[in-house]
């Protein structure tokens, strides 16, 4: 499978940084299999930074042995999926035992959803009736190094 990561540098060796904690999927290095979304997402970081460049590196993420990872699927939105998220998101401590987590990403429109249920605002399940209605894209995590070694650098390139 090839997965995507934007940003502003070239990563041939991903690592997984402290800095992500209140991630969607806690500590990990974040991937997409949607190109276009981390595309956007170079852009961004390239206007936060105000980095001379948006970069886009490709990845391909299989190999022998990758059935010893611990790995959580989330196919569509699901009370399983909010809580991990809310509990990562509200715990910058918090952390789980898998490899890597697939899921929905938490975009803006499905972000503010998300703090209304971590601010008290909203239930859990008025949250996910409002989510089913949201268009999202997906993303993976990579939240070990063991996961990371299966993650081989293919090229980056700069998106305009």
């Amino acid at each position: 499978m090839i997965v995507y990561h934007g940003g502003t540098d070239v990563v041939e060796c991903p690592r997984i940084l402290q800095v992500n904690k209140g991630r969607d999927f806690s500590v990990g290095f974040y991937t997409t299999d949607i190109k276009s979304q981390a595309e956007k997402w170079a852009r961004r970081q390239k206007r936060s930074r105000r980095a001379e460049h948006a970069i886009l590196n490709t990845y391909e993420y299989e190999g022998l042995g990758i059935e010893t990872l611990k790995i959580k699927t989330f196919d569509d939105y699901s009370m399983d999926w909010l809580d991990l998220v809310i509990s990562c998101r509200q715990d910058g401590s918090y952390s789980h035992d898998y490899d890597i987590v697939i899921g929905k990403i938490v975009n803006d429109d499905v972000g503010e959803t998300v703090q209304a249920v971590v601010d008290g605002l909203s239930s859990k399940e008025f949250a996910l009736s409002k989510l089913v209605f949201m268009k999202a894209n997906n993303q993976i995590c990579f939240c070990t190094e063991k996961a990371l070694e299966f993650l081989k650098f293919v090229k980056s390139e700069r998106v305009i």
